[in-house]
Formats: C-alpha cells, sequence, structure tokens
C-alpha cells in the first residue's frame, strides 16, 4: 500500500511539473519548432517579429493543446519511471526513452500545427482534427502518428539523461534544506536550470532531426526526412554542422528554466503528497 501510495505521488507530481512548464514555456517552443524547420527566417528575433505581426499573440500558443494533454502523462513518466530505474541503471536515459513512446503522436500533432503560419486561426485544425488527419491519411505506425519515434526516443533518452544524472548527482552537495532553506532552493533551481540547458545543447540535433521528420515536407508528393540518423546526415551535408543546433537560443530559454520549474514543482508537490 504504501509503495502505491509513493507511485501516486510520484505521478501526481511529475504531472503537475510538465503542466506548470508547458503553459509558461510553449512560446519558446514554438520558436525553436518553426526555426528547425523553416529556412526563410534570419533568426530567433526576426521570427518572433513575424509571428507577432502575422498571427499575433495567439499564434505563439499555436499547437498548445497537444503538449498540454501531453506534458501531464509525459512529465508523470519521466519522474516516476525515474525513481523506478534508479535503483537499477541509467535511469536518466531509460525513463526519457520510456516517455518518448507516450509523446511520440502528441509531438507529430504539435509540430504540424506549429508549421502552419500565416493561416487565418479560424482555419487552423484543432488538435483533434489534425490528429484524425494524420491517422486517416499516413496511419497509426510509425510512418503515421508515430512519425519519428526514433528521433524521440534519442531525444528525449538523451535529455533526461543528461538532466537527471547531473541534478541528482550535485544536489547531494547543496546546503541542508531543514538548515538553510533559502539558500537550498537557490542552489536547486541554478541547478535545474544548468542540467537543463547542458541537456539541450546536447540533444538538439536530435531534436532537428524530429522537426524535420515530423514537419512538411520541402516537396509534399515527396518525403525528404525519414529517420534520425537519415535526417540528421542530410542537414549537415546540405546545411552545414550548425544547422543541426538550429533553434538552441530559443530551446535553452525554455529549457533551462523550464528545467529548473519541473524540478522545483516535483519536490514541492511530492513532499507535499508525502505528507498525507
Amino acid at each position: 500500500m504504501e509503495r502505491l501510495k509513493e507511485g501516486g505521488s510520484q505521478i501526481a507530481a511529475g504531472g503537475s511539473a510538465g503542466l506548470v512548464e508547458v503553459c509558461i514555456m510553449h512560446p519558446l517552443d514554438l520558436i525553436k519548432t518553426r526555426l528547425q524547420i523553416g529556412s526563410e527566417d534570419k533568426g530567433m528575433m526576426d521570427l518572433v517579429g513575424k509571428t507577432f505581426r502575422n498571427e499575433g499573440i495567439r499564434g505563439f500558443y499555436k499547437g498548445i493543446l497537444p503538449p498540454i494533454l501531453a506534458e501531464t502523462p509525459k512529465r508523470a513518466t519521466k519522474f516516476f519511471t525515474f525513481e523506478q530505474y534508479k535503483n537499477i541503471f541509467s535511469a536518466g536515459l531509460c525513463s526519457g526513452m520510456t516517455e518518448a513512446v507516450v509523446v511520440c503522436p502528441f509531438e507529430t500533432v504539435k509540430v504540424r500545427l506549429q508549421a502552419m503560419r500565416n493561416t487565418n486561426p479560424k482555419e487552423v485544425p484543432t488538435s483533434g482534427q489534425m490528429a484524425r488527419e494524420i491517422i486517416r491519411t499516413e496511419g497509426y505506425g510509425t510512418t503515421g502518428i508515430f512519425r519519428g519515434l526514433t528521433s524521440t526516443v534519442a531525444r528525449n533518452g538523451t535529455w533526461n539523461m543528461v538532466y537527471f544524472g547531473l541534478y541528482h548527482n550535485v544536489k547531494e552537495f547543496f546546503p541542508d534544506a531543514k538548515e538553510s532553506p533559502s539558500m537550498n532552493l537557490v542552489y536547486r533551481i541554478l541547478l535545474g536550470f544548468l542540467a537543463g540547458s547542458l541537456a539541450s545543447v546536447v540533444n538538439i540535433p536530435f531534436d532537428v532531426a524530429k522537426s524535420r521528420i515530423q514537419g512538411p515536407q520541402p516537396d509534399p508528393l515527396n518525403r525528404k526526412y525519414h529517420g534520425c540518423l537519415q535526417s540528421m546526415g542530410l542537414v549537415y551535408k546540405e546545411e552545414g554542422f550548425f544547422a543541426l543546433y538550429k533553434g538552441l537560443l530559443p530551446k535553452i530559454m525554455r529549457l533551462g528554466p523550464g528545467g529548473a520549474i519541473m524540478l522545483i514543482v516535483y519536490d514541492e508537490v511530492y513532499k507535499y503528497l508525502r505528507q498525507y
């Protein structure tokens, strides 16, 4: 019974952490995705200006429903499986790979919606409509709603491996939370930011590949991006090494603070739930 209660607390705390993070940081995710799949933008600020002028504030929240629907189970899966795996082996890597399977269909829908620029808001399909359209025309598997699964597994597994590995190995050296709660909180925020930022630098080539695979193709009649390594190789060959790091700035601006937000919310919600 105690293990069941603890598992429930981990799931609830992880889901809460994901929901808070995505509601705050989603606009940066949209900018990151558009930088990764577009070639006509001159940089982050140019894209921010274009999005605001052409689509308004609402444009920055395009595609937010799939992450909201996905982040609760995704982060719940992340933190729950991390707690289970950490007593066995490579916890961060395995928890990331597990959550990737959960989140992949939502990512496919989100990327398709985020790629729709300069579209009349009334003409933008809902998340459900987009999901049904993908399934109708492309199917359920890795050539349909689960397209980009390998890249998603590589992206999430790598990010979680660095993020959790750094955080849980360093936090033991922090000031005791009971003796110095404010300093302990500051250290955890800084480490969460550092862990999220470093993990983003390490995994972004997989993220670029995922966006290219899941997003609209240059020629709608001929699929250009198929698999993870094939897409990374093609981007490198045609656009150069630094193209594999497109969207890095908004990604860090999202997942640096986002990494801190998730860990603090998770720790505090989990601690609260464990009291009851």
